[in-house]
Parts: C-alpha cells; structure tokens; sequence
C-alpha cells in the first residue's frame, strides 16, 4: 500500500479554509478517485513541539491506495480539476511525498 500525503505549509500570509477542505475539496477527491482510493485522513496542524509555536503545516491529508499505479490512474483524468480547487481554500503551495506503508497498528 502507499500513501500519498498532501501538505500545506503554514507562514505569514497563509490562509487555510479548514471546512472547506473537509466538506468539499477531500470529498471531491474522493469522488474523483474511486475504488482507486481505498480511504484518505485529514489533518489540521496545531503547532510544533514547542508549547504555542506555528506548526510546519496548516493542513494535510494522507491518500491510501493499493499502487503508484493505481493512484496515477484515478488521478490522471481529473488532477487539473482538483489543482484548481485548491484556489478555493488555500493560498499555499502544497508539497506532496509518496510513501510506502511499512506497517500500520
């Protein structure tokens, strides 16, 4: 399996619509992907280790498919489309990892 984190940097000038990712933009994903998507997490940062400092990321989501493979052909047709939303709720510049999973509890 691997996973496919999406991420938002946080900085001055960032905004991030926190509902609008979770209600729209990640169900629309969702809907885009198909059964090539087998289920996706959100997270909202809060800060970094230290006590009241900004966190690295404003926001971030996690999308877990079987393949490489299988991602790129749920996304291909519709990657345009879901890169122009991000417009709608954030004004940074996401940063993306492929990851293998190793292991999950």
């Amino acid at each position: 399996m691997i996973k496919i984190s999406v991420m938002y940097p946080s900085g001055r000038g960032i905004h991030f619509n926190h509902r609008y990712y979770r209600d729209v933009h990640l169900p629309l994903v969702k809907r885009r992907l198909g059964d090539h998507l087998i289920s996706y997490s959100i997270d909202k940062g809060l800060s970094g280790m230290e006590p009241d400092s900004a966190p690295l990321y404003v926001g971030l989501c996690h999308l877990y498919c079987e393949s490489v493979e299988a991602f790129q052909a749920g996304i291909a047709p519709h990657g345009e489309e879901l890169e122009n939303d991000i417009a709608n709720f954030t004004n940074a510049s996401p940063v993306y990892q492929i990851s293998e999973v190793v292991d999950m509890d």
